[in-house]
């Protein structure tokens, strides 16, 4: 059964047990085919600033890694030195993509152990790394798919990221896009599998369901997906799970299934306190962007009601609206930034909002029906 974010109970985050708890997100680990090259996209497109560097220089002699950020935003991208292993092994099987959502916590081993006691599968136990800055603390569990959380305690630490990097400051940099931090992070999951990942990280991570879709909610005239958002207590970290729903055509979570070979980050929203001045800096450093047709903005004012921004500069870039009762959002998703058609990004600015853009959905959808078709895999 559906229901809207405005009927979700204040209390939603105290039903959260947050036992471990969480501070935030700490990185996202991408697997990809040139770290180097990747660095490049994210700094000269996104405007994402070099941080750190792991690699032959820094006696790692199977992986390099490239650390970039933009305000509290962190991605890690590492690539394979040497042929076979497991990093190529991910990277044939589902091209570049997010391996790692790494979470900021007090206790590492805690939360290891909280987790693991509750069912959640060991993927790293409680590990020190030390170097003259200080010490790091890690420890993982697996979630869906091939994608790992990695519990990073940090709190001893003083270095540019962790043990095993130095600080990497190259003479090129570019201007930031205004990012600030990661909203919610999206995961797509295969048929009837949803239910099983949202029970996963209530019992496993303490998590509470914040609000769902239905098929109802997320359909066109073609293709469906359901979906549930999790929230741990503090409401700093949000999962929005994804599965396919029967449509008569193939559904954008199949083809994301098709083309990454299972489950996975589908994508990462990214929050902005100015989206227009934001996405206009990104479309113009080659940030490619879906688009809703310009019918949208006939009457999107009279389903929103009054906003503060000039509504020509969003129907100009393609931004969309929606209004739930705390608030109005605005938001924006990218094509695919990869070859093949899986992750991509979301810019999202809140004035109030709380949901995820409920309104948007069906325009949205059919937005990616019509990249879909232009692939050949609708």
């Amino acid at each position: 059964m559906s229901q809207s974010l405005t009927q979700t109970p204040p209390k939603i985050f105290e039903q959260a047990e947050d036992f471990l708890p969480l501070n935030g997100t700490d990185y996202v680990e991408l697997y990809v085919g040139n770290a180097k090259q990747a660095a490049h996209y994210y700094m000269s497109a996104w405007g994402f600033q070099p941080l750190a560097y792991k690699g032959l220089e820094t006696g790692s002699k199977d992986v390099v890694s490239y650390v970039v950020e933009q305000g509290k935003i962190r991605l890690v991208l590492t690539s394979p030195l040497a042929p076979g292993g497991p990093i190529n092994r991910h990277i044939e099987q589902h091209g570049d993509g997010v391996k790692v959502v790494a979470l900021w916590v007090d206790d590492a081993e805690k939360s290891w152990k909280e987790t693991t006691a509750r069912g959640g599968v060991s993927s790293m136990e409680p590990t020190r790394l030390s170097d003259e800055h200080g010490t790091v603390v890690l420890s993982g569990i697996h979630t869906y798919g091939e994608t790992l959380h990695v519990f990073v305690e940090r709190s001893n630490y003083a270095g540019a990221f962790m043990p095993g990097y130095r600080k990497w400051d190259p003479e090129y940099r570019s201007d930031s896009a205004g990012l600030l931090y990661i909203d919610h992070m999206v995961g797509n999951v295969g048929w009837n599998e949803m239910n099983t990942w949202v029970e996963f990280y209530a019992k496993v991570m303490g998590f509470a369901q914040l609000v769902s879709f239905d098929d109802k909610d997320i359909s066109t005239e073609y293709t469906a997906l359901m979906s549930k958002v999790m929230t741990n207590g503090n409401g700093r970290i949000k999962f929005p799970i994804n599965e396919p729903a029967t449509g008569r055509k193939k559904s954008q979570i199949e083809e994301y299934i098709d083309f990454y070979q299972g489950a996975g980050v589908q994508h990462i929203a990214v929050a902005t306190n100015d989206i227009v001045a934001t996405v206009r800096r990104l479309k113009s450093q080659g940030v490619e962007f879906l688009r809703v047709p310009n019918t949208y903005y006939l009457d999107v004012l009279d389903r929103v009601g009054p906003i503060d921004e000039d509504l020509e500069p969003l129907r100009e870039l393609g931004i969309l609206i929606d209004r739930d009762d705390e608030g109005y959002l605005l938001q924006l998703f990218t094509k695919p930034v990869l070859d093949r058609p899986t992750l991509f990004f979301e810019i999202i600015q809140r004035k109030g909002a709380k949901s995820f853009g409920k309104g948007n959905f069906k325009a949205l959808f059919e937005a990616i029906e019509r990249e879909q078709e232009s692939r050949g895999t609708l």
